[in-house]
C-alpha cells in the first residue's frame, strides 16, 4: 500500500466502488501521485487552516447559493473541496466529443419539433410525449431563431460507473447553471495551494466568459454589425444570482432585470443614463413562463412586455431559445440514442443510463414491482429535488412513491441505482479525507457554425457518506476539475 499522510490516515476503501484516486490495491494512481505527495506535506492543522482560508475566500467574494425550504430561504457558502479531480487528455477527448454530439443532436431535434416533426412522423418519438410536456411551446412553431440555434448553452451531467465508463445522467438546456463555480473553484485553489499548479499542465477555465460572448455574437439578429448583449436576471434573491453577475462582468456586458428593459416597435431597449440603448442579444436566466407577461404568465413582474413579439420579429436573440425545455425533459432522455442516430447518423459516443419511463405500461409495471432497486426522478424537477432512492426508503415511503407514480405516470422516470465513482474528499468533522461520490457537469456552447466545450467541468461531490445525490441544494459541494494537456 502507498504510504499515507496523516490527513489520509483514516481513508476507507470499498471494493464495490470505483475509486478515482486509489487503485484496486489501495495504491495511489499514477496521475495523482505528485498531487498526493504535495498534499501529504501538510499536517491536519495545516489543512484545517487552508480549508478555512478557502471558505473565507468564497464568503468574501459572495460565492453563495440559495436553498429553498418549506417556510424559509437560506443563503449558504458553496462548499468547496481543496483536493482536485484530474482527467487525462484521452479520457477528456472522449467526453468532449460525446457532449458536443449530444448538443448538436438536441439542437436538430428542437428545430424538427418546432417545424416538420419528422422524428414524430417516423415513429421514433411519440407525439403524445411532446404534446404533454409543459415545456413545449406552441408559440415557437415555425419560428427560426437567429443562427438556427436553440440550445446555445448545454450542461451535460455525467457519472463514472464502477465499470470505468462514463454515462450521461441528464441533459440541461433550459438555463444550465454552475459554470461560475468552475471558475471560482480554480481561483480559490490557486490562492490556497498555488504550488500544486507548477507540477501539472492544465487547461485554463478563465476563458469561458470570453468564449461565451463570442458564441453569443454569432447569433446576432440580421443587419446588426456590433451587437449589444445583456444578461437578464430575476434579481438578487435568485439562487444563482452570483453566477448571473459573474458572467455579465466576465463578458463585459450589463446585468439587467426586466424593469431595466422595454420594447418599442418590436425592438428591445435598455434604459441608461444616456437614454435608451438597443439590445440585440439577451442571455436570459429566467424561465420561459416569466419572460413576457403578454404571452406567457400574465402575473410575471420579472420579464419584459412585448419581448416575445420582438423575438418573433427577428429583432433580438434570446439565449437559450424559449421552448428548449421540451428536450431536457427526463422522459425525452430515454430517446437520446435514437435522436443521435436519427439526426447525425452516428452511434452515440456516451452511454445513457438505462431508463424506464412510467408512461409506458410495461415500464410502469416493472418500476412498481422493483422500486427498491431503482432511483425515481420527476421529469421536470432540477437540483436533486423530488428524487427517491429505492434502497433508502422505508416501506411506508415506498408506498407513497408508488402512489405518486400511479397517479401521474408521465411525471416519472426510473433508473437502476448506479455506482457513482468516489473521490478523496476532505470531511471537516473527521478532519481527514474520505471517499465520496462525485459526478461531472460539462458545458457546451453552440453558435452559428462554431462550438466550444469548456475543458473542465463542475465536479459535484456528495459530502454525506453514502449519499448519491450531489446537488448543492441537497448538501453537496464541488471540486476543481483539472483536464490535463496532451
Amino acid at each position: 500500500m502507498y504510504t499515507k499522510s496523516p490527513i489520509f490516515s483514516s481513508y476507507t476503501f470499498d471494493e464495490k466502488m470505483l475509486d478515482e484516486v486509489f487503485d484496486d490495491n489501495n495504491n495511489v494512481k499514477e496521475i495523482y501521485k505528485t498531487l498526493f505527495d504535495l498534499y501529504g506535506e501538510h499536517s491536519v492543522a495545516d489543512f484545517e487552516a487552508l480549508n478555512e482560508y478557502a471558505k473565507t475566500s468564497f464568503f468574501n467574494q459572495g460565492i453563495t447559493f440559495q436553498v429553498y425550504g418549506n417556510n424559509e430561504t437560506k443563503e449558504k457558502i458553496f462548499p468547496f473541496d481543496l483536493f482536485p479531480r484530474i482527467i487525462d487528455h484521452q479520457e477528456w477527448d472522449h467526453i468532449e466529443k460525446g457532449v458536443l454530439q449530444r448538443s448538436k443532436a438536441l439542437n436538430l431535434f428542437l428545430k424538427d419539433l418546432y417545424h416538420d416533426q419528422n422524428i414524430i412522423n417516423d415513429g421514433i418519438v411519440p407525439k403524445k410525449l411532446i404534446e404533454s410536456s409543459a415545456n413545449y411551446l406552441e408559440q415557437m412553431k415555425g419560428f427560426d431563431p437567429p443562427g438556427g440555434i436553440y440550445n446555445h448553452i448545454s450542461g451535460t451531467d455525467l457519472i463514472k460507473h464502477s465499470d470505468g465508463n462514463y454515462y450521461v445522467l441528464e441533459d440541461n438546456i433550459r438555463c444550465p447553471s454552475g459554470v461560475s463555480y468552475v471558475i471560482c473553484n480554480r481561483t480559490a485553489l490557486k490562492r490556497a495551494l498555488f504550488g500544486v499548479f507548477d507540477k501539472y499542465k492544465i487547461h485554463t477555465v478563465t476563458d469561458y466568459s470570453q468564449n461565451l460572448l463570442e458564441i453569443l455574437e454569432t447569433v446576432k439578429p440580421q443587419g446588426v454589425d456590433k451587437p449589444t448583449c445583456v444578461v437578464l436576471t430575476p434579481g438578487v434573491f435568485n439562487s444563482a444570482y452570483y453566477e448571473h453577475s459573474y458572467l455579465a462582468k466576465g463578458m463585459g456586458v450589463e446585468l439587467v432585470e426586466g424593469r431595466d428593459l422595454f420594447v418599442d416597435n418590436d425592438f428591445v431597449y435598455m434604459k441608461t443614463i444616456n437614454g435608451p440603448e438597443r439590445v440585440d442579444i439577451i442571455y436570459r436566466r429566467i424561465d420561459d413562463a416569466f419572460i413576457d407577461p403578454e404571452v406567457f404568465n400574465s402575473d410575471s413582474v420579472l420579464g419584459v412586455p412585448g419581448l416575445f413579439a420582438a423575438y418573433k420579429a427577428g429583432n433580438v436573440c434570446l439565449v437559450n431559445a424559449p421552448g428548449t425545455g421540451v428536450a431536457d425533459d427526463k422522459a425525452i432522455y430515454t430517446y437520446m440514442p435514437q435522436i443521435i442516430e436519427y439526426y447525425l447518423k452516428e452511434t452515440p459516443i456516451l452511454k445513457n443510463v438505462h431508463t424506464y419511463h412510467c408512461s409506458r405500461p410495461d415500464d410502469l409495471e416493472y418500476v412498481l414491482k422493483n422500486i427498491q432497486n431503482l432511483v425515481i426522478k420527476p421529469v421536470d424537477e432540477a437540483g436533486g429535488y423530488g428524487i427517491s432512492i429505492g434502497n433508502k426508503l422505508s416501506g411506508k415511503e415506498i408506498e407513497a412513491v408508488k402512489k405518486s407514480i400511479t397517479e401521474n405516470p408521465r411525471k416519472y422516470i426510473a433508473q437502476p441505482i448506479m455506482s457513482l465513482s468516489v473521490h478523496a474528499t476532505y470531511i471537516e468533522n473527521e478532519k481527514s479525507f474520505e471517499p465520496r461520490h462525485v459526478d461531472l457537469r460539462t458545458y457546451t456552447l453552440l453558435g452559428k457554425d462554431v462550438s466550444y466545450v469548456l475543458k473542465s467541468g463542475l465536479t459535484r461531490v456528495a459530502l454525506k457518506k453514502g449519499n448519491l445525490i450531489v446537488n448543492s441544494s441537497q448538501g453537496g459541494g464541488s471540486k476543481d476539475t483539472w483536464v490535463l494537456k496532451k
